[in-house]
């Protein structure tokens, strides 16, 4: 199981360094290497700093919301990946679909910021997922299928292994509505299916498929006893300490 905390546009340095202050005296109580869980907090930019200051060598990973697909260069405001390592980031979310959203990006731009990412021994943490008119016209196998074909495209299945898939359904973020545990499993199944076929069966067994879209202490435990959910990639409840513990507690259950 893996959880991952993506902290958005939220937490500048004093008040991340408070809030991984909690998180890793909260989660000292768990063994997690024991109950095989991973997480992972992905502050802003800014607050990389400080945050790995906290972490140290506590099991908490640290990642990033973002990098550029470039080493270097004239590319004011980003960040590459080089520099998130130099942070001390071991993970980084792409193609979250409020970059898809917001700042226009495409499956071609994921895919470079992926292979980039893969070269420097960065794990990337590819989101995937439909809005809710795609849903609706029953384009959700469409959707997912396209993303994954144009996002992972050129990645060898060596590299693939080194993967971590998010489903986000667009509509169940940040609006409080979740996908059902049983709708969040069939599009899980289906990643895994189409992971199968387009690598091999061991890889898609072996890779971790995480839900993101409004995962709640009271939801998480169900929607991590599905067979092919593999943790989540948590947005509004990893900004409160408590609930984030809570959700990784249910993963340590599970």
């Amino acid at each position: 199981m893996f959880v991952a905390g993506n902290w958005k546009m939220n937490k500048g340095p004093a008040e991340a360094e408070t809030l991984s202050e909690t998180v890793v005296e909260l989660l000292s109580e768990f063994d997690l290497e024991d109950d095989e869980v991973a997480v992972c907090v992905c502050p802003p930019a800014i607050s990389l700093s400080s945050v790995s200051d906290v972490l140290g060598d506590s099991p908490i990973a640290l990642g990033a919301q973002n990098m550029h697909a470039e080493e270097s260069g004239a590319y004011t405001g980003e960040i590459s990946g080089g520099m998130l390592l130099q942070a001390g980031c071991e993970y980084v979310i792409l193609g979250h679909s409020e970059r898809r959203q917001y700042q226009g990006e495409t499956d071609a731009q994921v895919n470079a910021k992926v292979i980039r990412a893969l070269d420097l021994g960065l794990v990337p943490i590819v989101c995937i997922g439909e809005t809710l008119d795609e849903r609706e016209a029953d384009q959700v196998e469409a959707v997912i299928e396209r993303q994954l074909t144009d996002s992972l495209a050129g990645i060898t299945l060596e590299d693939a292994g080194d993967l971590v898939l998010a489903y986000e359904p667009v509509w169940a973020i940040g609006t409080g509505k979740t996908a059902t545990p049983a709708q969040a499993q069939d599009v899980h199944a289906f990643i895994r299916g189409w992971l199968a076929d387009r690598f091999d069966a061991e890889l898609a067994d072996d890779m971790e498929i995480l839900y993101g879209g409004s995962v709640k202490p009271g939801n998480a435990g169900d929607l991590f006893s599905e067979d092919d959910i593999d943790g989540g990639l948590i947005g509004g409840a990893s900004l409160n300490a408590d609930a984030f513990a809570a959700i990784v507690r249910a993963a340590c259950e599970v």
